[in-house]
């Protein structure tokens, strides 16, 4: 028989493998895009393209594997989101112009738009209820060492290597999926409205719950997707003389976000809340962004170090997916997840596009604070309106 902790095993691997891949090209972005010969003066624009486009990926997936997620399984997303973006990133290895690259990028991220949503749902939805938040803490944790994996292997390897390293461990892993088992609360649900997109606009509490869950966990997205991935040029900007290495404050940050991952999850479990930790996290962020934005005067070792502690500011990731599977039914709870977590992480297009345009008005630094601002005043609103969720029972419906 399948047992929960064969299947805790392979959704952690898959979500290490998902992280890995999806942190990687912020790690080799200057290294990969000078091989393709795109001149000094675009690499931060040309950076920003394909970020957008990875996202769009994303964007777009996360619609196509969350329905199939409600109709079809959590599972059957789960391996095969991972087949597509190991194919992806295997391919991205071969580039060789930016359009390539942006169609690559644009392939990988509707993949990767799939395995950790759906991971995370089948384990919030398997595991019992007293026991969800460390599961899903420790889920998170270790997918999270993806990022610090591909920090080491996009810095000490060549680019080409670190992206088919990434594609191996993804096919190596599909040999594992025999061992995964569906959850029971899928399974036994009755079919009818599963994965309906429209229930979510057919109820005006139900959608503004969705875009607060959505914008709860943008500010984690804007630190790694603009703070950390665009460091070289944010550190240039605030007067920095020594060059700063982006896979390495993605080393680093993720290092901090895994530390706070599991601080924010045993507190979760502690205090029994999803709502106070959270918050507690979002004024951290805050104030650590604040610091950083405002890092002149900082050594390499300095500033590594504030990667970490900025990291540790977002690290609620795993309470807040938890809660975001807790705030919706069975038959649409995938989808839900899924887009949710797919969202966020989108919203980084939103974010560069922003910043590109407050940089008429304003330097880099300024542009990414007044960012910063507006993606933190929105997530404490939204948290403000979502209501508890720590110890819901998840074997109910949406109608």
């Amino acid at each position: 028989m399948k047992s929960f902790a064969a299947t805790f095993v392979v959704a952690a691997l898959g979500y290490f493998v998902d992280i890995y891949d999806l942190v990687l090209f912020g790690v080799v972005r200057i290294e990969s895009l000078k091989a393709i010969g795109i001149p000094a003066d675009q690499l931060l624009d040309s950076g920003m393209l394909l970020i957008n486009c990875q996202m769009a990926g994303m964007l777009i997936g996360g619609f196509f594997w969350g329905v199939l997620a409600d109709k079809k399984g959590r599972t059957t997303v789960m391996m095969a989101s991972i087949l597509l973006y190991s194919l992806a990133n295997l391919a991205n290895a071969f580039v060789f112009s930016l359009n390539s690259y942006a169609i690559l990028r644009f392939i990988a991220g509707f993949g990767l738009s799939g395995e950790v949503g759906a991971a995370v749902t089948l384990i919030s939805e398997s595991a019992l209820k007293h026991r969800r938040t460390l599961w899903t803490t420790g889920l998170t944790f270790f997918g999270l060492l993806g990022a610090v994996a591909a920090g080491l292997v996009g810095d000490g390897l060549h680019w080409k290597v670190a992206y088919i390293v990434g594609g191996v461990m993804g096919l190596l892993l599909l040999f594992l999926r025999l061992r995964v088992a569906e959850s029971l609360i899928f399974t036994e649900s009755p079919q009818k409205h599963r994965g309906r997109i429209d229930l979510f606009v057919r109820s005006k509490a139900r959608l503004l719950r969705y875009l607060a869950c959505v914008l709860v966990g943008v500010p984690i997205w804007f630190i790694v997707g603009i703070l950390m991935t665009f460091a070289p040029e944010l550190m240039k900007a605030e007067g920095m003389h020594e060059v700063v290495s982006a896979g390495r404050a993605i080393l680093f940050c993720y290092v901090g976000l895994s530390i706070g991952d599991l601080t924010s999850g045993v507190m979760s479990h502690w205090f029994q809340s999803r709502r106070g930790v959270v918050g507690f996290f979002l004024l951290l962020s805050a104030g650590m962004i604040a610091i950083y934005l405002n890092s002149i005067g900082l050594g390499m070792t300095g500033f590594y170090a504030l990667c970490v502690l900025l990291g540790f500011s977002g690290g609620y990731w795993a309470v807040y997916v938890t809660m975001v599977a807790e705030s919706f039914g069975t038959n649409i709870r995938g989808t839900a997840v899924i887009m949710v977590t797919n969202w966020m992480r989108g919203s980084v297009v939103l974010m560069t596009s922003g910043v590109q345009l407050l940089q008429n008005y304003f330097s880099l630094a300024q542009s990414a604070l007044v960012m910063a601002v507006i993606v933190l005043a929105m997530a404490c609103v939204s948290l403000i309106y979502l209501t508890e969720t720590f110890g819901r029972d998840l074997d109910y419906r949406e109608t």
